[in-house]
Parts: structure tokens; C-alpha cells; sequence
């Protein structure tokens, strides 16, 4: 079949690396603001696909195209495809390491105000209340009670205080809730 007709991307686009990997783009502008913590997750995770997973996959593909009609070999075939995959996750770890600011939330310890990194507990209007970790963009995870510094919950609670009031825009409206705590980790 002709290429124009198909739906895969033509070579190596580097314009898609956010959205292939399931995060938003940061905004313009911003700093892609990170955890100690979260910056070594994510180099574990480059250093362990430049140093055992893609050399695997090199030599599986290397042993596959040794073998004769490359068309019909699942082993070349698969192992190409894992190896673009790999390669796109490789550029987008190092993309994000690259322009990461980590900031050690531990420094605001014993403090009142929430800022980057905060475990914040806040009240809706309705009275039920929530608890919430304010992370970097590149680690935060929703099933465990973590935000990323980008999502409006995390921007409307940042430099407020315990017992402020702030506005929250949803869907529905506006929506005031009231910080009830802050806890920062304890410097190490």
C-alpha cells in the first residue's frame, strides 16, 4: 500500500513526544518544575532503557534481520516497532530531564502556606474535604491523591494560607473552598 494512505507517522517527528507519552504539554513559558524524588524516577527509568532494555531489543532485531525475508519475520517486525518506542520514550525523558527544576519541597517544612510540593487539605463549600499532593507534571498521579502544579486545583490553592478561602473554576462555576492544612515532607 502507498504511505499516503496510511496513518503512521512518517521518520522520527519530535513534535509528538508529550502527547505519545500521555502528559499535556508544560505551558509556554513555564519551568517543568519536579520533586527530587520524581527526577530520580524518571532517570532510573532513561538509564534503564539505554542500558538493558534497548540493547536487547538491538540484538533481537540484529538476530531477527539475519534471517532472511524481513516482511514476514514477527521477531524484525515487533522489534522495530519496540525499538521506535523505546527511542521516543529515550528522547522524551531526556527532553524533560533536561529543562527539570527540582525543587525540594522539605525547604518549606513547618510552613503554612502552600506552595510546590505541599500536601494540602482543603473544604468545598459542600463540606467534604480533600487532600492533595502537588507534584510535577511529569510524576504526579491522580490515583494517589497527587496534582500537578499545572491543574487549577493546584493554582488556585498555591500561596494561599490555612483557613483562606479561594476560588476554584470548574465546569459548573465557581466554586469557593477553604485550605484546612499544609504539610510539607521533613528535610532529610
Amino acid at each position: 500500500m502507498n504511505k499516503a494512505f496510511t496513518k503512521e507517522p512518517d521518520g522520527e517527528a519530535d513534535d509528538g513526544d508529550d502527547a505519545s507519552a500521555g502528559l499535556p504539554p508544560l505551558p509556554a513559558g513555564t519551568r517543568n518544575y519536579i520533586t527530587p524524588a520524581g527526577y530520580w524516577r524518571l532517570r532510573r527509568e532513561l538509564m534503564q532503557l539505554l542500558d538493558e532494555e534497548r540493547p536487547k531489543i538491538v540484538e533481537v532485531v540484529s538476530w531477527a534481520a539475519k534471517n532472511g525475508d524481513r516482511s514476514e519475520n514477527g521477531d524484525y517486525l515487533y522489534g522495530k516497532k519496540r525499538l521506535r518506542e523505546i527511542d521516543r520514550r529515550i528522547r522524551f525523558l531526556t527532553k524533560r530531564l533536561d529543562i527539570a527544576e527540582v525543587a525540594d519541597p522539605s525547604a518549606h517544612h513547618g510552613k503554612d502556606q502552600v506552595f510546590f510540593g505541599a500536601t494540602v487539605t482543603y473544604a468545598s463549600a459542600d463540606g467534604s474535604e480533600r487532600t492533595i499532593t502537588i507534584k510535577g507534571i511529569d510524576e504526579a498521579d491522580s490515583l494517589q491523591g497527587e496534582v500537578s502544579w499545572i491543574a487549577p486545583i493546584a493554582r488556585a490553592l498555591l500561596k494561599a494560607r490555612v483557613g483562606d478561602e479561594v476560588s476554584l473554576m470548574t465546569p459548573a462555576g465557581p466554586e469557593r473552598v477553604e485550605v484546612l492544612a499544609v504539610h510539607y515532607p521533613a528535610p532529610a
